[in-house]
């Protein structure tokens, strides 16, 4: 990648092929090995903390969030808050980039490589941004893609099992999460896990079982999130049409956040957080008669939480899990969905290399009750399928790409969205 920043900064690179006599070469872990090539061919290498303070986007209060599940839901709910109570925010995640309400950026890596997240900072910076809040993943954590960036915040969400493929195991991968908050930056942690290790100078905790900075005392889940925080001596309500019990944990480490960064008065953040709707593709609503629901939940932890969120109803769900990656959860994700679950729909994600049927039998080997399971292929007929044999008072949940518009097979990406082929599926009932 390359970007020219003009003024005094000019062209800078992160590829070694595009460097040049007057070009700054952006050195990090994942490129150092080309630096000499790079120096051969005239550029002048620099650091990630030397290209932020000559940018002069020191000055912006950069807010990272990690987690297995919750980090764009928290993320995009600091980002409104923000914005509803009259500063100027970017967000960069998952999602795209973000900047004081404008989407400038299409959908990218949940953390992207250094110089793009410098360069999207550049441009919130520009923008008269006073927040830059991202997500920040566990690879980005590992690749130091994060390294010289001084966030005024960081937060903890949850850690449940992923991306084993990439760490290798369970404790390598808690491992890289608690890196990210051994040192003495502000930070607010999830204080319901017990998990993670951190630095505990200028910690807070967020909670609802165990005793935390921001505690949720009481709190309902019907027709909504809502409840009550204490903040010391301050007791606030609260409320949001987010559905489920893992959006009050997301929720309330947003209003934290925002408390601890801003300190406004928590009421009037509170107040800021009814307006959150919550994120496109995670518990979205496509119909309410009947009831179907989108969420991008594609772990163990994530499709329990999503249908926990529901059991007042007898649900359907359909999902699947991706290809070429971290096969060990397949099992354990079929187990999660049937352990709530009236009927499994198992179906292709995005498959990628592998042999989608494959996939689909590597989920059932985690489900005992056989009956509940129809394994289905091609995913359009799976959801149709489910819809076709609902009954009056289910659910229907197809889970895993959330706002995805693609499918990913065999090296090609085939339009397809979950939201779209429902509404089709319906619109001929």
């Amino acid at each position: 990648m390359t970007v020219d920043f003009g003024g005094g900064i000019g062209r800078v690179t992160d590829d070694s092929r595009e460097a040049r006599e007057g070009t700054l070469f952006l050195t990090t872990k994942l490129n150092r090995r080309f630096e000499a090539e790079a120096k051969e061919r005239g550029a002048t290498p620099v650091t990630p903390e030397a290209l932020r303070k000559a940018l002069g986007i020191e000055r912006l209060d950069i807010v990272g969030i990690t987690g297995t599940n919750g980090k764009t839901t928290t993320a995009a709910a600091i980002y409104s808050i923000l914005l509803d109570l009259g500063y100027k925010a970017a967000l960069q995640g998952t999602r795209g980039l973000y900047i004081n309400d404008e989407r400038v950026g299409e959908k990218s890596l949940t953390t992207p490589p250094p110089l793009a997240t410098l360069a999207n900072m550049y441009e919130a910076h520009r923008s008269g941004c006073e927040f830059f809040v991202m997500e920040v993943s566990s690879h980005a954590i590992e690749q130091e893609r994060i390294d010289g960036i001084d966030f005024a915040l960081k937060i903890h969400t949850n850690i449940t099992s992923d991306h084993l493929d990439y760490h290798g195991s369970i404790e390598a991968y808690r491992a890289v999460k608690s890196l990210f908050f051994q040192d003495e930056t502000k930070k607010l942690i999830n204080r319901d896990e017990e998990i993670l290790k951190f630095n505990p100078k200028n910690a807070y905790g967020y909670g609802i079982e165990n005793p935390a900075t921001y505690k949720v005392m009481a709190y309902t889940l019907g027709g909504g999130v809502s409840g009550v925080l204490k903040h010391f001596e301050t007791v606030i309500p609260f409320e949001t049409p987010l559905q489920g019990f893992f959006n009050l944990y997301n929720i309330t480490a947003a209003i934290a956040a925002v408390h601890i960064l801003t300190d406004e008065d928590l009421g009037d953040i509170c107040e800021a957080a009814e307006n959150f709707g919550g994120v496109a593709g995670r518990m979205e609503i496509v119909s309410e008669e009947p009831l179907v629901i989108v969420d991008f939940a594609h772990t163990e932890d994530g499709i329990r939480q999503v249908l926990d969120s529901l059991r007042e109803k007898e649900i359907r769900v359909v999902f699947g899990a991706g290809g070429d990656r971290d096969r060990t959860k397949r099992p354990a994700m079929g187990r999660a969905a049937a352990s709530v679950a009236k009927k499994l729909y198992i179906t292709s994600d995005n498959p990628r290399s592998e042999d989608p049927m494959q996939i689909i039998e590597e989920i059932a080997e985690g489900v005992e009750e056989k009956p509940k399971i129809e394994k289905i292929v091609d995913r359009k007929e799976a959801i149709e399928r489910a819809i076709a044999e609902m009954e009056p008072n289910e659910a229907l949940l197809v889970l895993g790409k959330g706002d995805e518009t693609w499918q990913e097979i065999g090296g090609a990406k085939i339009p397809f969205d979950d939201r779209a082929v429902i509404r089709e599926i319906l619109s001929r009932r």
